[in-house]
């Protein structure tokens, strides 16, 4: 009876031209027609059961003012107006559903964000630390460079006082030698 209820006020109102389409047949509505619609229109119907009963059960004479097809007319767009605010609640139910879940995302995405940042901050630091490192590296090298210079330095020394002492050592045996053999 209710969806009965549904098609003939959408097929009036397609047929007085109040809409460019039958509401029941245009999928948009199809979902409203299942879930709230059916409640809303039952709801509709007991507030105006005797109304649109009356104008049903009226016989199609025709007054000669119309008041009765004008009731008719008046409940069905109603009826209409009713079916388009539940549209309307229903979107908005669904924009609201929308904005909850893209705030959640926001919040998870800066969660994200601070978790990055911290990353960040932790590279930085051990780059920072690398760096460190690095100069300390720099600094041994140095020392290390000094030191083997200084050995050179120390050897070259060495080196001289060793030439010194083996000339010396030389003459000391030609000495010896040359007076053994003046002594023979």
């Amino acid at each position: 009876m209710q969806l009965k209820f549904i098609h003939k006020v959408s097929f009036e109102i397609h047929n007085n031209f109040l809409f460019p389409f039958s509401i029941e047949n245009h999928k948009m509505f199809d979902k409203f027609k299942k879930e709230e619609g059916e409640e809303m229109v039952e709801e509709r119907m007991e507030e105006n059961t005797g109304i649109s009963e009356s104008v049903e059960s009226t016989p199609n004479t025709e007054s000669s003012i119309g008041i009765g097809e004008l009731m008719g007319k008046r409940a069905k767009l109603e009826e209409a107006i009713d079916y388009v605010g539940l549209m309307i609640k229903n979107l908005k139910d669904k924009r609201t559903v929308l904005e909850k879940d893209i705030e959640e995302e926001s919040v998870d995405i800066k969660n994200l964000k601070e978790k990055l940042q911290k990353v960040s901050e932790y590279i930085d630091e051990e780059n920072r630390g690398i760096q460190e490192l690095a100069n300390k590296r720099i600094k041994v090298e140095n020392e290390a460079d000094e030191v083997a210079t200084i050995i050179n330095n120390l050897r070259e020394k060495l080196s001289g006082i060793d030439t010194i002492v083996g000339e010396e050592g030389n003459r000391v045996k030609q000495i010896k030698e040359s007076r053994n053999s003046l002594e023979s």
